[in-house]
């Protein structure tokens, strides 16, 4: 069970540190205070919780790393599970802390779900953001497949995917408020009225989407045999000398690839 604790503890800080930056900080910090705080909070969680799960915290990143062979297909579900879980958790929560505010209302204010057309930011339609979640999603799976691979320098991978999740906020908060994670888009929308719920769809869709292709060129870019496939837990971990074991843990001398 330690695993999927991990991944509802883990996501349930993300949602509630990147979406209550959202909701009670936004008039302050700007799009990018919210995007900084995303990728903050998530690269905390990786050098915290990554030992323990992977921090994963998004069910499109767990379907690209099954996809990939580098996480158990028998696990997906439970992770999902914990990670939608802990997504909900930290929405209520959140609202809990919001509504001591008087007046708040969270479907009026849309409670940092995600959205389109006129619950888009910038008012984007259904295919800019499908394509916005899609692009990205792909963009932060295939960035997480490379900074967690055998080769991939040791103890980097928290700054590289915190960093690139930052990015991606800047790029598409104006667009859909930015989900590329759907467990993230779940939480808020559950308090943010019907409306929110009946976009919901996309937010699920594409980045699932998003993470299946980026499996796909990640393996079609860096072929490996399946059993020299490191692990993404594994390949989160920064202990010194660490690149050397994992080399000699596959089979494999340093510089064969």
């Amino acid at each position: 069970m330690r695993p999927y604790l991990a991944e509802f503890v883990g996501t349930f800080v993300l949602v509630l540190c990147g979406c209550g930056s959202a909701v009670l900080a936004a008039d302050h910090i700007g799009y990018a205070g919210v995007a900084l705080s995303f990728g903050f909070a998530l690269m905390a969680m990786i050098y915290a919780l990554g030992p323990i799960s992977g921090c994963h915290l998004n069910p499109a990143v767990t379907l690209g790393l099954t996809l990939s062979r580098k996480f158990p297909a028998a696990r997906l579900p439970a992770y999902v599970a914990a990670q939608v879980l802990g997504a909900i958790a930290a929405s209520y929560v959140l609202y809990l802390i919001a509504t001591g505010r008087p007046g708040f209302d969270a479907v009026a204010t849309g409670f940092a779900s995600n959205g389109f057309d006129l619950r888009s930011p910038g008012h984007y339609n259904l295919a800019a953001a499908f394509i916005a979640e899609f692009v990205l999603t792909t963009l932060l799976v295939l960035t997480i497949l490379g900074a967690t691979d055998l080769k991939a320098p040791v103890g980097f991978a928290g700054l590289a995917i915190g960093t690139v999740l930052v990015v991606i906020h800047l790029v598409s908060i104006p667009v859909t408020n930015t989900s590329v994670n759907p467990a993230r888009s779940i939480g808020p929308a559950l308090f943010a009225g019907w409306a929110a719920v009946q976009q919901l769809w996309l937010f699920i869709v594409a980045p699932l989407l998003g993470g299946a292709v980026a499996a796909g060129l990640y393996s079609s870019m860096r072929a490996l045999e399946p059993e020299l496939q490191m692990p993404e837990r594994q390949g989160l971990q920064a202990l010194p000398g660490e690149t050397e074991q994992r080399l000699e843990k596959a089979g494999n001398a340093p510089g064969k690839f």
